[in-house]
């Protein structure tokens, strides 16, 4: 039997017309085809002819081509070439198969809108909704109501309204779309867009590392699920999280990525490490130069019983810093942020150049330090072998595993501001690694613990358990301690070494050309003199957070003034500053 009406034509075994009614019915292979490109087959059909409308049941199957779509039952009408299935269907799009309670399918404009119980299965993803339209040829859903996605990596997405282009694998979802990377780190924001493993999330942006212990907020966020990279800007904060006391990172620009991405393989072989025995003269070039950590304490006391070579030791080490701190130094002359943070993961050869230019100036290190000690071959002995570790150490940090937690760094740049409850500090840029703990701060640094305040061109926190715990100034090194009334002890010399408990300020010792103003005290705490003096070194001791005793070791000279004898107007050493204006007073004041 066949029947033709307009560009539609009708086959079937069997069929009984009525043209009184314009109703025919059909039985057995019906084949329905309309204007060629859209096929639909059955084992029954009821064709109403005035409203032109196919009732259709029995392993119906419907084509366009593009997509197929199956369901016990389907009213098709040919005016408007959609389709409507109420007892459940189900579309395959090359591997794409998805599968719903009621759905309308659009024939001209191959869109197919899902409703009740959406299941979509593909490759790469899995989604569940309530509602769901879909494009056979773009291969675009849109999401309409809640939705969860899955990945293939077992990555999930619950959104509210976007698309997902399943081709493409691009998409953008909005209504503070969730997104949860196996429970490693999640993405939250007003809108976020996807193009393959890219993320971009705008608007009151928060991302989490469950793995480090880290927050991230910001207007807008940039994330790389290959190399989980992470660049937040517009006013973004990091909150690294702790028991009691969170330290609070605000600045203009943040940037995180994997240390062992940021340092190209190490040009250190295992017959390198082999060949390197106790009649070698050369050091191998180490990828971070930190001569510094090199030393173990057994060369640092050899070294502390010689006068001169620490001096001589330190200086040039100091000179040396590590490679890190000197590439920050270069690329913060370049304004835009967004260079900044590619040219830390892109270009690595500048670190290794600098080692290598620095090389020489390590083994002249070495070679003076071998000269003036009793026991010469054992100290080079010592540096050595410890240049090994160092080495073997670090070509382990380039082949760590992701779940390695302490395979992270970040970096923030210009106006950077930090808060905790028992420390505060700005700077112009930071670099912290999770691997030593170590916040290095750049360009006019200040900390401040409760009344004091550290300075220095350069300063290097170090925290353990994620509170202070050692604190480095270099160069021009300046502690204030504020006592009142405009009074202020001061301590200034070319390094000061911080050190605390508990987060809390214990100790300070200032070295090299050490010059100190320090206001005397009787049991009753009234001030009874002013002490100003300089130095070889100077200690401080605190209690209760507050200054408590000043010690001044080798070389002292110094005048003790009566306290009416001077004003506090006239007791400050050159370079003195009390940057108290720029402090944060709250983790608050980090988000305006």
């Amino acid at each position: 039997m066949i029947l033709q009406q307009g560009n539609t034509i009708f086959k079937a075994d069997k069929a009984v017309k009525n043209d009184s009614l314009n109703v025919f019915e059909a039985w057995g292979h019906v084949h329905i085809n309309d204007a060629d490109t859209t096929n639909i087959y059955a084992d029954h059909l009821k064709y109403f002819g005035e409203p032109q409308l196919a009732k259709l049941d029995g392993n119906v199957k419907l084509s366009d081509g593009q997509a197929t779509l199956t369901a016990p039952s389907l009213d098709y009408d040919m005016s408007t070439n959609m389709g409507i299935y109420k007892e459940g269907g189900k579309v395959v799009n090359q591997k794409t198969v998805i599968t719903s309670k009621e759905g309308e399918y659009y024939s001209d404009i191959k869109d197919v809108y899902f409703k009740k119980n959406v299941v979509v299965n593909d490759p790469a993803y899995h989604i569940t909704t309530d509602s769901l339209q879909y494009n056979t040829t773009s291969q675009v859903a849109t999401f309409i109501t809640m939705t969860h996605i899955k990945d293939s990596s077992n990555r999930s997405i619950d959104t509210k309204e976007g698309y997902y282009n399943l081709k493409t694998k691009q998409a953008e979802f909005g209504q503070r779309p969730f997104i949860n990377d196996n429970n490693k780190s999640t993405l939250v924001a007003d809108n976020v867009y996807l193009d393959d493993n890219i993320a971009t999330a705008e608007g009151n942006a928060i991302a989490v590392d469950s793995v480090r212990g880290t927050i991230i907020i910001g207007g807008r966020i940039f994330q790389n699920r290959l190399n989980e990279a992470i660049l937040a800007t517009q006013k973004p904060v990091m909150i690294i999280k702790q028991d009691n006391d969170s330290i609070y990172v605000a600045a203009d620009t943040l940037f995180s990525a994997k240390l062992s991405d940021l340092f190209e393989q190490v040009p250190v072989t295992s017959d390198t490490l082999a060949n390197l025995n106790e009649s070698d003269e050369t050091i191998p070039p180490i990828e971070k130069a930190l001569v510094q950590d090199s030393m173990s304490a057994e060369v640092k006391n050899q070294l502390a019983q010689n006068d001169t070579v620490p001096n001589i030791t330190e200086k040039d080490i100091l000179q040396n810093d590590s490679s890190i701190d000197r590439v920050k130094k270069e690329v913060l002359e370049n304004d835009s942020t967004f260079d900044i943070a590619q040219k830390n993961v892109v270009k690595n050869d500048s670190i290794i150049n600098l080692v290598n230019k620095n090389k020489s100036k390590i083994e002249d290190v070495v070679e003076q330090t071998q000269n003036n000690l009793p026991n010469k071959d054992s100290a080079v002995s010592i540096v050595k072998k410890d240049a090994r570790m160092i080495a073997q150490d670090t070509i382990k940090i380039n082949t760590k595993s992701t779940s390695d937690s302490t395979d992270r760094y970040f970096e923030a740049f210009h106006n950077v501001r930090i808060y905790s409850d028992s420390m505060q500090a700005v700077s112009d840029s930071l670099f912290y690694s999770f691997k030593d703990s170590t916040f290095r701060l750049y360009k006019d640094p200040v900390v401040w613990g409760k009344e004091s305040q550290i300075t220095g061109d350069t300063i290097l926190l170090h925290t353990k358990n994620k509170q202070p715990h050692w604190m480095e100034a270099f160069k021009n090194g300046f502690m204030v301690n504020y006592v009142g009334n405009e009074a202020y002890n001061q301590i200034k010399s070319t390094r000061i070494d911080a050190y605390f408990i508990d987060g809390g300020l214990d100790s300070v010792r200032a070295k090299g050309s050490a010059e100190s103003i320090y206001y005397l005290q009787d049991d009753d705490s009234a001030f009874t003199g002013i002490n100003q003096s300089t130095s070889d070194i100077i200690d401080s001791y605190f209690e209760n957070k507050q200054l408590h005793k000043v010690a001044f070791r080798n070389n002292v000279e110094g005048t003790i003034y009566p306290i009416k004898q001077k004003s506090p107007s006239e007791m400050k050493l050159e370079g003195f500053i009390w940057r108290e204006g720029v402090r944060p007073k709250s983790k608050y004041e980090l988000f305006q």
